[in-house]
């Protein structure tokens, strides 16, 4: 299938499809503590790009990297979009909540994806199953990425703020550790 094909596709269907590249796949629903942490995460997004000429937007809203169509948990963009719009070409940072189900999409084909889109200057992946985020961050011609721990925060210099993980993980049941378990990142 083609990337015009599945849009024009993908426009009839009442369910959410992402397009890899061939084919539509369907997206399915999500946890508590991943819809928590995505509510927390539209909240602060919102405080923090008040009065800023960039936006952040949730998961209505698709876009299109390499040639693919993603639906990220949410997104941050600079430039305008029309109202009538459904797909964004020029996200500047992307936000992925890790499932069990989708963590290998999300942590490869993704994150190539995503590197290989010259407007995104940073990845971030949010962890459910404890406080931790992996962010992937243009470094020149290089993706670096780091770890941030619990107590820390998702620096985005670029855009003048920063997310404290403590505000993205408030409220989020977090499952006990079992003992042997690495600690924190």
């Amino acid at each position: 299938m083609t990337l015009e094909a599945f849009l024009e596709w993908e426009s009839r269907q009442e369910a959410r499809y992402e397009f890899d590249g061939f084919e539509p796949v369907a997206m399915t629903g999500a946890s508590a503590a991943h819809a928590a942490i995505q509510f927390n995460l539209s909240g602060v997004l919102f405080n923090r790009l008040r009065g800023h000429r960039c936006r952040g937007f949730g998961e209505g809203l698709k876009i299109q990297v390499a040639g693919r169509v993603r639906y990220p948990d949410a997104f941050i963009v600079c430039t305008p979009i029309p109202p009538g719009s459904t797909l964004v070409h020029d996200p500047v940072v992307v936000f992925e909540i890790l499932s069990p189900s989708t963590a290998d999409t999300d942590r490869f084909e993704k994150n190539w994806e995503y590197r290989a889109t010259p407007s995104i200057q940073h990845y971030v992946m949010l962890e459910q199953s404890r406080a931790a985020a992996t962010v992937f961050s243009r470094a020149g011609e290089d993706w670096v990425g780091h770890l941030v721990a619990s107590d820390g925060e998702i620096g985005l210099p670029e855009l003048g703020i920063s997310l404290p993980m403590t505000e993205l993980y408030e409220g989020v049941a977090i499952a006990p550790r079992s003992v042997g378990d690495i600690g924190d990142v």
